[in-house]
């Protein structure tokens, strides 16, 4: 199956905490396969877990996360994605971080949704990127 949606690394967040009912309901509606991560996200959960106390905690959530959905690796449509997006709100004075540019090209280069709790995504033209707030 294809993947509709990319979840972000907030969503993700949200997901190993466990306690937002809502989004976990929403989540479990989805056949498997539709909802993935980005290589990105992975490595920006991987550093945020590196860096926290709790590191055996978060790793367990984490792999819990990881058995329910693939990580789409980053390539070449994405990178080109990521150069073209940077110099679209470059011109426009947006800057959003290294890490959002790149999960946002990554969607884009995909053709699928992003789904994020950053409001961030919302200075990306809408016929580029496709976002859900969940």
């Amino acid at each position: 199956m294809n993947p509709r949606y990319l979840l972000d690394t907030n969503v993700i967040s949200h997901i190993m905490q466990g306690r937002d009912t809502k989004l976990l309901t929403r989540l479990a509606k989805l056949q498997v396969g539709q909802a993935v991560i980005s290589s990105v996200t992975l490595a920006e959960i991987e550093y945020g877990i590196q860096r926290r106390s709790q590191s055996v905690k978060l790793r367990h959530a984490l792999d819990q996360v990881l058995l329910h959905m693939d990580v789409l690796p980053w390539d070449t449509p994405a990178a080109m994605s990521y150069g073209e997006l940077c110099h679209l709100l470059e011109t426009q004075g947006i800057n959003l971080s290294d890490f959002d540019m790149m999960i946002a090209a990554h969607a884009v280069a995909a053709k699928i949704t992003l789904v994020s709790r950053d409001k961030a995504f919302m200075h990306i033209p809408k016929q580029r990127l496709k976002v859900e707030i969940w």
